[in-house]
């Protein structure tokens, strides 16, 4: 004879069949859950990731003309009559201009090239022309002051007169003892020059002017240096100095196409990058601000 279920058995049976079922089904929905969490945090590799570029948050450096980095440099005044250039053969010849601005407090008498004042009577006509045909230009002022104070108006006056025009850099050309503290003088002009704004400013002088006033070039960013060698229109010697410089003004007796009389010619060190040390001198600026 078979022995009978009993009722509550069964009744636990079901009761425990139902609850594993369930819970079964729980765990999977859990379990199919994460999935989809983990799934959402890792990218896909198909979908295109953001970038950041410096080119987007800096400010573009301006480009320069590479065809214009191995020309010669010149540098020219009232002296050199706007009538006898060609401007536009001058300026398929050049690299940068250097235009003389003012000629110093030794002026007493207005002459062909500089007015009483001591302004350039040309150099308008000279930035105008090389400018308007894509040729970047520099300024300079020849540094003639008796006292400090002396120095600030020139400074004023020439940072007037050129500022308007936008140089690339301005030069300060120091060739003769005119005050006793001569090094202060020129710390005079180019502080001034400074404070009304001129952010590059270099100082053109000799090796043997340099050392023989103390003039020191530790707050100049830039150094040109006269040496001519034979003055025959070629580059035939490099500076005597151990101070790096950045421009080499080798000749006076340049001669070039567009213009029939002699040039003064320069060159970028040759022993500096060339590029580097021309987009320093010769990078037109594209804001407002002067250089």
């Amino acid at each position: 004879m078979r022995k009978r279920i009993k009722p509550v058995v069964l009744l636990v049976f079901f009761i425990s069949f139902i609850s594993f079922l369930v819970l079964s089904r729980t765990i999977a929905d859990l379990q199919a859950r994460e999935r989809q969490e983990t799934t959402k945090t890792i990218p896909n590799s198909n979908t295109p990731r953001k970038t950041t570029t410096a080119s987007s948050s800096s400010k573009k450096e301006e480009d320069i003309n590479p065809e214009l980095v191995g020309r010669p440099i010149i540098d020219i005044s009232g002296w050199q009559l706007p009538s006898e250039i060609d401007y536009d053969v001058l300026s398929q010849n050049v690299g940068g201009v250097i235009v003389r601005v003012h000629s110093g407090a030794q002026a007493k008498k207005e002459n062909a090239a500089t007015y009483l004042n001591g302004l350039d009577k040309s150099f308008k006509t000279h930035i105008q022309e090389f400018q308007k045909r894509n040729i970047p230009v520099a300024v300079y002022a020849y540094v003639a002051a008796k006292d400090k104070k002396e120095m600030e108006k020139e400074a004023e006056e020439f940072y007037k007169a050129a500022s308007p025009y936008k140089p690339t850099y301005y030069w300060l050309d120091v060739e003769e003892k005119t005050m006793k503290d001569m090094n202060a003088g020129v710390e005079a002009f180019r502080a001034k020059l400074q404070a009304l704004g001129a952010k590059n400013i270099g100082l053109y002088i000799g090796t043997y002017f340099m050392e023989e006033h103390s003039i020191s070039t530790d707050k100049f960013t830039a150094l040109w240096i006269p040496t001519y060698g034979f003055d025959d229109g070629y580059y035939n010697a490099a500076p005597d100095t151990n101070t790096d410089y950045d421009l080499h003004q080798y000749t006076s007796q340049g001669q070039l196409n567009g213009f029939s009389h002699y040039l003064d010619l320069n060159q970028i060190a040759p022993t500096q990058d060339q590029e580097a040390i021309y987009r320093k001198l010769f990078k037109v600026q594209k804001d407002n601000s002067s250089s």
